[in-house]
């Protein structure tokens, strides 16, 4: 048996070492080395580090639907990827005696596309999951195998969702995988009337939009949480904010006040007015700065900066 793995985040390296330890992977193809921060410094993505330390070939291709070859001449009997992030050529696809298949970070057909964990967290779904699905032309149309499901907690964040559906994802594979080899599989056309779609963030939706409810910043914040993270402006100086210590406090607020205004500065906190109540925030970062909790950061910087009434823009 002869396995392609095809993947490129964090969520990727769960499935490909339990994987690997149960159906050895010949070949790992993952996106090209990107070179990060100002010294532009190469960096592996974390499928090929994981693919190194289990001493598997890596390949690297630019553009796959021009350079594919060296997945044809692994002839391999399937091909199973998640979160690779290229559209991988029909030659490719149609090759394997098993087909291609994905793990998919949502329950199809709602949230095709490259941000599915995140777009559900912003979208206040209260539960994902993971699809395995035969892989098709169109942006993750195919026939779905097999589902399983899982609740969005109130205080996840893209994180820890990414992290849960990973270990899931892995499981639902490993036990998916033997109906497929023995042809015994489902195979379960998408409802096209059904379908919806979780594009990729983009840099603009990390701006803070403080005139909205509570519960919308929250979810905001926690779906660009670890990363991108949200950021405001206040004295035209950038601040990111961090919501993985965010609480929400529903109370009327004072509407004598505008939305985005700091209302509380305490030890250990600041609270922002927003539209239906108050937002407390715990950590920052200043641009060009460390992340730091608000008791060093009013400390240092923030002391000049967070003054009550002054308003996040």
């Amino acid at each position: 048996m002869k396995i392609v793995f095809m993947g490129t985040p964090d969520f990727s390296v769960r499935v490909l070492k339990d994987l690997h330890e149960k159906y050895p992977v010949s070949l790992v193809v993952t996106q090209p080395d990107k070179q990060v921060g100002r010294k532009k410094i190469v960096t592996f993505s974390p499928v090929k580090i994981a693919a190194i330390e289990l001493g598997i070939e890596v390949f690297q291709p630019v553009k796959i639907r021009n350079d594919y070859e060296r997945i044809l001449q692994e002839k391999p009997d399937i091909i199973i990827t998640a979160a690779y992030g290229q559209i991988i050529p029909k030659i490719v696809l149609d090759n394997p005696q098993y087909g291609a298949i994905n793990v998919h970070g949502s329950l199809l057909p709602l949230l095709r596309g490259g941000a599915p964990i995140q777009r559900s967290i912003k979208r206040l779904h209260n539960t994902t999951g993971i699809t395995i699905m035969y892989m098709a032309m169109k942006m993750d149309s195919g026939d779905i195998i097999t589902q399983r499901s899982i609740p969005i907690l109130k205080d996840d964040t893209s994180g820890t969702l990414f992290e849960k559906l990973s270990y899931l994802g892995s499981d639902l594979l490993l036990e998916t995988l033997p109906t497929i080899f023995e042809g015994t599989n489902k195979r379960i056309p998408q409802d096209e009337y059904l379908v919806s779609y979780a594009y990729n963030l983009k840099r603009e939706e990390e701006v803070i939009n403080w005139d909205q409810e509570a519960q919308l910043i929250d979810a905001h914040l926690r779906a660009f949480t670890p990363t991108p993270s949200c950021y405001t402006t206040i004295d035209d100086k950038q601040i990111k904010i961090y919501n993985t210590l965010f609480s929400l406090d529903l109370k009327e607020a004072d509407e004598s006040k505008a939305n985005g205004s700091i209302v509380i500065i305490e030890k250990e906190k600041i609270g922002v007015k927003v539209r239906n109540g108050y937002i407390y925030i715990y950590e920052v970062q200043l641009s060009g700065k460390k992340r730091q909790d608000i008791k060093t950061f009013m400390n240092g910087a923030g002391r000049n900066i967070i003054i009550i009434d002054k308003v996040f823009k």
